[in-house]
């Protein structure tokens, strides 16, 4: 829910730079073509599809960006081996907002939505996770590029919206409101995923008869309780930030959960290994990202 907040917000912010309208107003349109988008059939094919196609040509955008800019890859590859400081807040606010939270558990619950599940299906859940921890990750890394070659060039980033700046700077007007679909199309499809994730969790719970005629309303009404919040709050890249970190606290309880689960015969059945290896890596992330979490509590102000 704390997640659906920023959804919302970025999906307000994405129209803000595209038609300068307010966040606030922005995330009213957003939350109300996302209610749309739910109860329509079919709407979420296309939206996937809409996303795949904005993903590729965002990887272009940054490719250009990075061509025209001055990077200096040494430096970077240099201090992310050997920084001469860490900051927590920036490792669990990063983290939680690639994989914590719903992120955790909206793939998993899309697959079984769609009818993929059981040991011999694994092949597709391990290609799924690692083409969207893959392409997740190399986007951050561009991303983080292009900003640190804007940033030593000299030029000051927007607080109000920094990334979007990057685009502006690098990729001129174009750029601008090429980040601005972009940011919107992220929001909408990250409202959509946190929705639909948060939603299943209800599933079972509910008969199949209440859950068909109760979720269209617990649908609208998590929505719209996440926009009425933001409306309020205001200032979407700080709330942005500030439940990323949320979602990182959140990422060692989910992943501890999930690593136990693996191990249990009763709910993977008795044909199923987890690799030693991803349970002990696993575990190591868990206690990195509990500590990270903690410090970063001591030091977030809301």
């Amino acid at each position: 829910f704390f997640f659906n907040i920023g959804n919302i917000g970025g999906a307000g912010l994405g129209l803000n730079v595209l038609f300068g309208i307010s966040p606030e107003n922005g995330a009213l349109i957003a939350a109300a073509v996302a209610i749309v988008l739910f109860l329509v059939r079919n709407a979420m094919l296309v939206v996937d599809r809409t996303v795949q196609l904005l993903a590729v040509v965002k990887v272009l955008v940054l490719i250009y960006i990075l061509a025209v800019t001055t990077v200096p890859l040494q430096s970077a590859v240099h201090h992310t081996f050997m920084p001469t400081s860490i900051d927590f807040y920036s490792i669990v606010t990063i983290v939680g907002g690639t994989v914590g939270g719903y992120i955790s558990f909206s793939g998993g619950h899309r697959l079984l939505e769609g009818g993929v599940r059981g040991i011999n299906n694994i092949k597709y859940v391990n290609e799924g996770a690692l083409t969207g921890i893959g392409v997740a990750s190399v986007i951050r890394v561009m991303l983080f590029l292009a900003g640190l070659a804007v940033v030593l060039a000299g030029h000051q980033l927007d607080p109000t919206n920094p990334a979007a700046t990057i685009f502006k700077v690098a990729a001129g007007n174009f750029g601008y409101k090429f980040f601005g679909l972009l940011l919107f199309a992220a929001g909408m499809t990250s409202t959509l995923g946190s929705t639909f994730t948060s939603i299943s969790f209800l599933d079972y719970n509910v008969n199949k008869e209440g859950h068909e005629s109760w979720r269209p309303w617990i649908i609208v009404g998590f929505i719209a309780l996440s926009t009425i919040i933001f409306y309020f709050i205001g200032s979407p890249a700080k709330v942005l930030v500030i439940v990323g970190a949320l979602n990182g606290l959140i990422l060692p309880i989910a992943l501890a959960i999930l690593l136990i689960a693996a191990t249990r015969h009763k709910i993977m059945g008795a044909q199923y290994r987890h690799p030693r290896w991803l349970l002990v890596t696993g575990w190591i992330v868990v206690l990195f990202m509990a500590y990270a979490g903690i410090r970063t509590l001591l030091t977030i102000q809301f």
